[in-house]
């Protein structure tokens, strides 16, 4: 979460209240406006607390226009009323609401499922906050075990990470936070995320693992998971390291079950230890859940795991958050019961169409190059074409954003930061409709942007928030 600090220096200024907003009197609602930062003096009525509120917040963006965030921006109205009824419980007092905690348990195991665990019933997991949850949880499991591996080294010895450096930044604080080396490997040329072999090369008797992405947020491409076990089998047949892989399946963990079932890359893979997602983005649920699998009860160090009362009895837990709503878990059933296999195939079959239709139409316009076509996640990357000098990428952003679509501009990391580039993400809720429009004013700005005499943007840095 973002760190905030107070204002400068005192501030008196209040906001502005309508008179209407005083129903009963409106004069009283005029001169009892309230200050910005501080606590007010005295009550609101809650209609003029909520409208407040509530005209502030008109000026954020329309989250359904937003073609940067992977999260969820739409569910039914069923399911808007599921979540209303729920958010009052605490996910961690299985002993009062065994009902959720019983749909969590659900969960966990249609995922096990889904995922292809050996045995289903043997693999353990939990839902999250959220993918960045996840991960942690699962780099710390990845930890132990190597860490009681090797207790006759550990702590002289430094455990590290290998992953891309096209990672999501949760990989980083995860190796911040539990002093971890991350070793990434680089981009190079036309190859923006992890190449096996290299991967492998990184790997030590200090590596407690490896993480390969499933969909990177870069540029919306599956890494080569089976490719990175095979590595990493001859890396063991070599020096008997023996190491595992996690797959951060953030968005690919629900995208590949129904759309590429040929593609393996889940529990089939006997090196793969670990698994996340995030049910807010493509598991189709509001913000903010995630899930974590591990293969069996040893890929999860027993001494991990907290015991909580439940029903009388022991109900183990692993998690960095403690109370939390059951809304989203709730949720996350009410989505997994209503669509079914089928129904997610035709969700995520319809985000891809909507993905790789507007990728063929954006590259037709030849003033742009596609990185990659959202034919893996339903998500393409697309730059500049080399003779178009007037402008960047950042200008497309800047203008776009004037008719409401917030599309992220961004520069590469390492070895490839010559390369700025444009992302869409098609999510359920952004329609072939929507593609159009969003298309449509794409094409009215191209000639305007032309005609610029160069690019306009000068503070890169400051152009985009996306920083991942």
């Amino acid at each position: 979460m973002a760190l905030h600090k107070g204002p400068e220096k005192h501030d008196e200024r209040k906001i502005s209240v309508n008179p209407f907003y005083g129903e009963a009197n409106p004069v009283g609602g005029m001169t009892e406006a309230p200050p910005t930062h501080r606590l007010p003096d005295t009550p609101l009525a809650p209609n003029t607390a909520y409208q407040l509120v509530h005209d502030e917040l008109m000026l954020d963006g329309n989250s359904r226009l937003n073609l940067a965030t992977f999260v969820t921006t739409w569910m039914e109205p069923q399911a808007g009323v599921l979540m209303a009824e729920c958010r009052d419980k605490n996910m961690i007092d299985k002993d009062e609401y065994p009902r959720t905690a019983e749909l969590e348990r659900r969960c966990v195991a249609m995922l096990a499922d889904l995922w292809n665990a050996p045995d289903p019933s043997a693999a353990v997991g939990c839902s999250t906050t959220g993918s960045s949850e996840a991960c942690m949880l699962a780099g710390m499991a990845l930890k132990r075990r190597w860490t009681t591996r090797n207790a006759d080294r550990y702590p002289g010895a430094r455990p590290n990470l290998v992953m891309g450096v096209n990672v999501q930044v949760c990989w980083e604080k995860f190796c911040n936070f539990w002093e971890v080396e991350a070793r990434q490997v680089p981009m190079e040329g036309d190859r923006f995320r992890l190449d096996p072999q290299a991967a492998a090369e990184l790997c030590d008797e200090n590596t407690i693992g490896v993480v390969g992405v499933l969909g990177s947020t870069f540029d919306g491409s599956y890494e080569p998971i089976a490719d990175l076990c095979a590595a990493l089998d001859a890396l063991q047949e070599r020096t008997g390291f023996d190491i595992p892989v996690h797959v951060d399946g953030a968005s690919g963990a629900m995208i590949a079950p129904f759309l590429d079932e040929d593609l393996v890359w889940d529990f089939r893979l006997a090196r793969v230890a670990s698994i996340n997602t995030s049910g807010h983005k493509y598991g189709l649920v509001y913000p903010g859940v995630g899930w974590a699998l591990w293969r069996d009860k040893e890929a999860l160090p027993e001494e991990l795991v907290f015991r909580v009362n439940y029903l009388g009895g022991d109900m183990p837990t692993f998690a960095l958050n403690f109370s939390r709503p059951g809304a989203q878990v709730v949720a996350q059933y009410y989505t997994f019961l209503r669509l079914g296999r089928d129904g997610y195939r035709a969700v995520q079959q319809t985000s891809r169409d909507v993905a790789t239709g507007l990728a063929e139409r954006i590259a037709a316009l030849d003033d742009f190059r596609l990185l990659t076509r959202g034919d893996e996640l339903p998500v393409f990357a697309f730059t500049t074409a080399d003779h178009v000098t007037s402008y960047d990428v950042f200008d497309v952003s800047r203008r776009l954003r004037e008719g409401g679509w917030l599309v992220p501009a961004y520069s590469f990391p390492e070895n490839r930061q010559d390369l700025s580039v444009l992302r869409v993400v098609c999510r359920n809720g952004f329609s072939h409709d929507l593609a159009d429009l969003f298309l449509a004013d794409l094409t009215r700005l191209v000639p305007e942007l032309r005609r610029q005499p160069h690019p306009l943007t000068h503070d890169k840095e400051a152009a985009t928030g996306f920083h991942h």
